[in-house]
Parts: structure tokens; C-alpha cells; sequence
């Protein structure tokens, strides 16, 4: 399971060596699924439904239910959208000029209470969406299945091989890097009812938990709560945490989350943790130690498996590279445990090549390919980082070409061109060729 902030995942592990994998989960607190295409692609906004990216369809997805689990099971818990809050979502795209799709699919919806009751509401503001949609591109296809009941599409893998729950800590119209968003926020007491819902039909069971960002004290603690009761139905559960609270700017630090959250991840949320993506600034928060040189980053990892996780990836830094300052510098620590009893630590240093460019999304794209490369190579942090950054690097290329070819010579990308080319780059996250080596310590 994957309680997936921006989300939470609960996920299930591919087994090794086994064609079926187990259930992941993702962290529960992720921002709104949205995924992008084939180089060709079309772009679908789904309702109801989270549609398969294999066959290489943008995908901008609207929840108009968040339920534990689909209606076949005995009990669910969960949140459903009003026409309000989907009005919301599209005022957000609308305003940021990205309301242009190829496709609409819906389903309408009919939930199970004294009866079967339809929200009439909502489903005459999908008819608006679309008439809408149509002026914007009149070749727009809509296809609307009826189907009474919770519709239940398979929640198909991820890419490399885990099954997916995810939660959404926030549904926004897009992320925020635009100029305007629109949405709602998972509060905790909504998370813990989502979690509820799976205990009650004994589905709580989960190989790693991913979360990451979250504005919310009590949120975060229900999170740890979780995890904790996770580890009671698997032991060997591991979770890897992105402990999103900020960035350096031109050499200064500052935050982007109310600084109460600090101490929750210092006392509580780090302590649980297996795995831990900061960066620079990230790790200095959670040591209370500047970061001047690689020695001083190095103790600062030793700090942080002191606390408690095992891996510690600090993702970037403004360390100076021998290569010059077109570069930067990640750093890796690793403490595994020998057969006898005793303990080692591999630790690495990677340097790539900086991209003149503000994205969103890398930080949850690092996060999610380490914890699959990390299951794939669980005692060889130098493979998993080499597979995790150079996938990076494809993505990221890949992503700005299209952006500059999109924007003309001579402009900057707008945050829509430079959207994650995420399905476009299938195969560099599958099998990426390695062009980023990791240098042992």
C-alpha cells in the first residue's frame, strides 16, 4: 500500500525474482495525480478514475471521491467532491490558461446510502466543464461511462514494478509553481478516516510508505502514527520520508512551511524513517549544523543515522565541484549491518550537471525512484543512486528541449512547458542508462 504530499504513498513492493508483485503504499499526502504523455500525446482531465499512463496519455486527474478502498469491500471511508470544489479545481486551470484537453472520460457517480443517490450537481458541472473544453478545442472527445457503483480501474503498477495506494494530502488544480492555484487540503482527521477505512477491511498491509511535502503539524504526527502502526502488520516495512521544509536561494536559506513543523520532523518523523531524501538545507535544519565543506556534510549524515535512518541521501548542495560551478554536488550514506553483528557505512558523492530551469516535482521523482532502486538493490547504494540521477538527468533533458522548442528562441519556459516529461521518458525510468557515476568515499 502507498499512502502517497504532497502526498503519501503506500505501496507494495515488486518481489524479486516473482512475477506479481506485492501491494505498495504510498504516502497519503501528495499533491493531485497529473502525469504527462507520449511525444505526440493527447491530454485526458479524469474524473472518477485514474487512467493508465502505459499507453502514453497526459493524464490530469480529478478525484470526485478519495475512499481507503472501492465499494466491493464491506466497509469505506473517505471524502467525496462537490460541484463547489470541482468548480474550484477548473477556476485553478482556467486561470493559469491550461484548461486545453484532447479527451474527457468521467463516470458518472451514484454512491450506495438508503439506496443509490445521484449527485445531480456535480454532474451538471461536468456537462459545463465540457461545453466549456469544446471552445477551447472543438474535436474534444468526451466519453462518460454510467456505471452505478464506485468505479475500479486496477490502480495499475508503477513503472518499475510497485503497486500503488495513494493519498492526496492536497488536490489542486496544478502544482504551485504557476502563477495560481486552486484546491483542497486533506485535514488529519480525514486521514486517519481514510486509514480507518483500510483497517476495517484488513487491507493495512504494506512493503514502504512514501510521503512527502505537508504544511500540517497534526497531519505529519497522524503519518508517524500510521507508519508505526504499519511496522505491527509488517515489520520489515520501510519508510522513506522527503522531509520537504525548504531551499537555499542565492546562498540563503528559508522555508517554505510554517517552522512548527521542524520539530515534528526532528522528534518524530526522522526517528521512524528507514530512508531520507534532504537537501543541503534540509539536513542542516534536522542536524543543527551548517554545511560548509563535504567533511562537514559527512558528519552531518553521521547526525542523521544517529536519529535514526539508515540511508541518507542529501539530494543537492552548493558545495563546490572540481568540475566547475555549472555542476552539483549530491551526497549518499549508507549504514548496513554485516552477518557478525557489526556495521559498515558506503558513502558516495555524485556530481551532474546543473539545468538553467525551475521544475517541480523532482524532489517526489528522486524520492520515488531511490525507494524503487533501493528494493532493487538494497545493500548497494552506489547502483541505486548511479540508476536514480541519471534517470533523473534523462527526464530532465528530455523535459527542457521540449520546453525551449516550445517557447521559442530566446524565452523562458513557462511552468506548463516545463512540466515533467514523466511518460515521454518511460524507458529512461525503466532501464536508464547510466550517465552520472557515483564516486566512493
Amino acid at each position: 500500500m502507498s499512502l502517497a504530499p504532497g502526498s503519501a504513498i503506500g505501496a507494495a513492493a515488486p518481489q524479486l525474482g516473482q512475477p506479481e508483485p506485492p501491494r505498495a503504499q504510498q504516502a497519503p499526502w501528495q499533491s493531485v495525480t497529473s502525469a504527462r504523455g507520449s511525444e505526440a500525446a493527447h491530454r485526458f482531465i479524469a474524473s472518477a478514475v485514474r487512467l493508465a499512463l502505459v499507453l502514453g496519455f497526459e493524464i490530469d486527474a480529478v478525484n470526485s471521491v478519495q475512499f481507503s478502498n472501492h465499494t466491493g469491500y464491506t466497509h469505506w471511508n473517505g471524502q467525496v467532491l462537490n460541484s463547489s470544489e470541482l468548480q474550484e479545481l477548473y477556476e485553478g486551470l482556467k486561470l493559469n490558461g491550461v484548461n486545453k484537453y484532447d479527451y474527457v472520460l468521467t463516470d458518472h457517480r451514484w454512491f450506495p446510502s438508503e439506496g443509490y443517490t445521484r449527485d445531480t450537481s456535480f454532474l451538471s458541472m461536468v456537462v459545463d466543464i465540457v461545453r466549456e473544453l469544446r471552445q477551447q478545442n472543438s474535436r474534444l472527445v468526451y466519453v462518460c461511462d454510467p456505471v452505478m457503483g464506485d468505479k475500479w480501474d486496477g490502480r495499475g503498477r508503477m513503472v518499475l514494478g510497485f503497486e500503488i495506494d495513494a493519498v492526496n494530502s492536497v488536490q489542486f488544480s496544478n502544482h504551485t509553481g504557476y502563477t495560481h492555484w486552486n484546491g483542497q487540503v486533506l485535514n488529519s482527521s480525514e486521514l486517519q478516516e481514510l486509514y480507518e477505512g483500510l483497517k476495517l477491511n484488513g487491507v493495512n498491509k504494506y512493503d514502504y510508505v512514501l510521503t512527502g511535502y505537508t504544511r500540517d503539524t497534526s497531519f505529519l504526527s497522524m503519518v508517524v502514527d500510521i507508519v508505526r502502526e504499519l511496522r505491527q502488520q509488517n515489520s520489515r516495512l520501510v519508510y522513506v520520508c522527503d522531509p520537504v521544509m525548504g531551499d537555499k536561494w542565492d546562498g540563503r536559506g528559508r522555508m517554505y512551511v510554517p517552522e512548527d513543523l521542524l520539530p515534528v520532523y526532528r522528534e518524530k518523523v526522522v526517528p521512524v524513517a528507514d530512508i531520507i531524501t534532504p537537501n543541503q538545507f534540509e539536513a542542516e535544519l534536522l542536524s543543527g549544523r551548517r554545511i560548509r565543506t563535504q567533511e562537514e556534510a559527512l558528519a552531518v549524515m553521521d547526525v542523521l543515522h544517529s536519529m535514526g535512518p539508515d540511508t541518507v541521501v542529501i539530494t543537492s548542495s552548493d558545495l563546490p565541484s572540481p568540475q566547475g560551478s555549472d555542476y552539483l554536488i549530491a551526497l549518499g550514506s549508507q549504514r548496513t549491518r554485516r552477518p557478525d553483528g557489526s556495521t559498515g557505512t558506503q558513502r558516495i558523492r555524485m556530481e551532474m550537471r546543473k539545468v538553467d530551469a525551475v521544475f517541480v516535482g523532482t524532489g517526489d521523482l528522486f524520492a520515488a525512484m531511490l525507494l524503487a532502486w533501493t528494493h532493487k538493490h538494497p545493500n548497494n547504494l552506489k547502483v541505486a543512486c548511479e540508476k536514480t540521477v541519471s534517470a533523473m538527468h534523462h527526464v530532465l533533458q528530455r523535459t527542457i528541449r521540449f520546453a525551449k522548442a516550445q517557447a521559442g528562441e530566446g524565452q523562458r519556459p513557462s511552468p506548463a512547458q516545463l512540466e515533467l516529461r514523466m511518460v515521454q521518458s518511460k524507458k529512461d525510468i525503466e532501464d536508464p542508462e547510466i550517465v552520472v557515476q557515483a564516486t566512493m568515499l
